[in-house]
């Protein structure tokens, strides 16, 4: 019994920050059926871990007879989430106005990068631009080389599928006590604008500075980074606070006076040069020896296939095999009405017949909507 157990969403198949938001919401108890395109019936990959927990209905969304029967598991849902561009769902016959007149407690949250209005809300784009724009990528990497593309955590999952999760949340906590539903418009570009709100903060402070690699933590400084191990393998710092600053240097066994003007921002290159010898002349495992688990704030860098075997992510069950497949599990955790993966990925189509019956079609509905190439 998830935190959700009882409410119903129908999700529009898409990619990327849709989907998550929709394995989030079938991790926490959810019943999520995916809406997928008949054309691609048959398709998918159960060891497609951001499609696992929902159940799959395709549909030619083209043949207004699909559009009907859509409408009417509209009238018995909770939520619906789509990530087409602006428009898309108004030209199917979909649109918030359509679905929230068959249902007015229907949650109709909306995922796009650009968001509905605005100059660029018809373009194409990915993450890699939206945290441009938004000032989050011009913050990161390197000072002598353009910034990196980063994994889209920050604007796709980040910007993107969470705030619109947290969006839905907030607007069902609404419902329960207007009895009406809305629409949520949520946009990489506002999501990931709205993650960077303590730099402006700290830029208004003038405690940050725009240059790339010259703040506390963006690389600019010795004490937060990640350093090279004589096996060519990685650790990771974040020794902010004098406290640990202190214990880093204890551990290290570092006795160069040159090290104790530790917010002496002139210095920090060649600190970083000092500490970059020193964590040369031991392996990995060997620093985590001396410092895992101290206030030195240290860990280990580890790839993928490395940090389901960590001890402490083993501890915490933090990846779970199901089905075969070593996946993160459910996140956050509950104390009462606790979150569990409800099935791997399915196949495009798999439930069609079986999510109709169970939202109240009858088999002869649903044998003239197969016979009509609807489903």
């Amino acid at each position: 019994m998830g935190a959700l157990t009882g409410i119903r969403v129908i999700e529009m198949a898409g990619i990327g920050p849709g989907p998550f938001c929709a394995m989030m919401l079938s991790d926490m108890g959810a019943e999520v059926i995916r809406i997928d395109r008949l054309s691609q019936a048959g398709g998918g990959d159960r060891k497609a871990v951001l499609n696992r927990g929902r159940r799959s209905l395709a549909m030619d969304l083209k043949n207004p007879d699909a559009v009907t029967a859509l409408l009417r598991l509209v009238e018995n849902a909770d939520v619906l989430i789509e990530g087409f561009r602006p428009g898309v769902m108004e030209r199917l016959g979909l649109g918030p106005d359509v679905c929230l007149e068959r249902n007015g407690k229907l949650v109709f949250g909306r995922m796009t990068g650009w968001g509905q209005t605005g100059p660029l809300s018809q373009a194409a784009g990915h993450d890699i631009n939206y945290i441009s724009i938004a000032g989050a990528l011009g913050a990161m990497g390197y000072a002598d080389r353009p910034p990196p593309p980063p994994l889209n955590l920050v604007g796709d999952f980040g910007g993107g599928a969470m705030y619109l999760l947290s969006g839905v949340l907030a607007a069902l906590v609404e419902r329960s006590t207007s009895g009406q539903g809305q629409v949520i418009d949520t946009a990489m570009t506002d999501g990931t604008a709205s993650l960077l709100s303590p730099f402006y903060g700290l830029l208004a402070l003038d405690m940050w500075t725009t240059d790339r690699e010259s703040n506390k933590l963006d690389g600019g400084a010795h004490f937060y980074g990640s350093y090279e191990c004589s096996d060519g393998k990685y650790i990771s710092i974040g020794s902010i606070e004098p406290q640990f600053y202190a214990l880093l240097l204890e551990k290290s066994g570092l006795d160069d006076p040159a090290l104790l003007a530790q917010q002496d921002q002139a210095a920090w290159p060649e600190l970083r040069q000092k500490l970059e010898s020193l964590f040369k002349t031991r392996t990995r495992a060997q620093w985590c020896e001396i410092m895992e688990g101290t206030d030195i704030c240290f860990a280990p860098v580890l790839d993928l296939a490395e940090a389901p075997n960590h001890p402490h992510n083993k501890a915490r069950d933090t990846f779970v095999e199901f089905d075969g497949v070593v996946q993160p599990a459910p996140a956050p955790r509950f104390s009462r009405t606790q979150s569990a993966i409800q099935s791997s990925a399915a196949l495009v189509g798999e439930h069609s017949e079986e999510i109709l019956a169970g939202w109240g079609f009858s088999a002869a509905e649903i044998g003239a909507l197969r016979k009509n190439s609807a489903i």
